[in-house]
């Protein structure tokens, strides 16, 4: 029996030989929907696919990211987008994955202009949703990927910066701390790995991944240790 541990109150079983499919939503931003990937759609699009194939776990999972959301924006539409994903059998989803923080840490016209969200404000705002979300059941956290400083601005008035997403995701891996959310600090992992391997994996517009940086994320995902149930995808990977 896999077993998925978000805290003693949450627990999300996987039946042995996943004879009964999960149903996952991932919420959030760009990330989530894959901007940047016009080849493979992104990492939920491909794990989407797989557990589509005949041989694999079956698993449901829904993409619900919009480009450009920030934390208030996934929070108000988060319970409305988890209730009308229970169409099979009635029955809600299994599990939420989130991703969403970057946009919030954008500065806004100039390099040291006001922060898109303000970050006291943020915090209460990544607290709101994490409650919010784990009310419904059990939840992971993806966090964001570091953006190419020298692009900026995005789109001609957001600027993004190393030192405010260092800030944005540690207040966001602390609250998942806090609440025994499973965080995938994609920041600091992509950090360590050296700028020129980061720079192959971007867009050229400095804030997306490209299909590259969408394969390198993929991979991440699925060797965390917090989601047991991706074995089938895992082993595609890597064949």
């Amino acid at each position: 029996m896999h077993t998925f541990l978000a805290s003693s109150s949450m627990q999300l079983s996987v039946p042995p030989n996943h004879f009964q499919p999960m149903k996952i939503v991932a919420l959030g931003d760009s990330l989530i929907y894959g901007f940047g990937d016009p080849e493979k759609g992104g990492w939920i699009e491909q794990l989407r696919r797989w557990w589509m194939l005949p041989d694999s776990a079956g698993h449901i999972l829904y993409n619900l990211g919009v480009r450009g959301d920030r934390t208030q924006q996934v929070a108000q539409r988060l319970e409305v987008e988890f209730r009308h994903r229970g169409e099979l059998r009635n029955r809600v989803p299994d599990l939420i994955i989130l991703s969403v923080g970057v946009n919030d840490s954008a500065r806004l016209a100039r390099p040291d202009g006001r922060s898109y969200t303000d970050f006291s404000l943020f915090e209460k705002e990544i607290a709101s949703l994490l409650d919010l979300a784990q009310q419904l059941c059990p939840v992971l956290f993806v966090g964001m990927v570091p953006v190419d400083e020298a692009k900026m601005p995005f789109l001609d008035c957001f600027y993004y910066n190393h030192a405010d997403q260092y800030r944005y995701k540690e207040a966001t891996r602390i609250a998942c701390t806090k609440r025994q959310i499973p965080y995938l600090d994609i920041f600091e992992q992509w950090m360590e790995r050296g700028e020129n391997w980061r720079l192959k994996r971007l867009s050229e517009d400095g804030l997306h991944p490209n299909t590259l940086g969408y394969q390198a994320l993929l991979e991440d995902v699925i060797n965390w240790d917090a989601i047991p149930f991706v074995g089938f995808a895992k082993a595609a990977y890597h064949s």
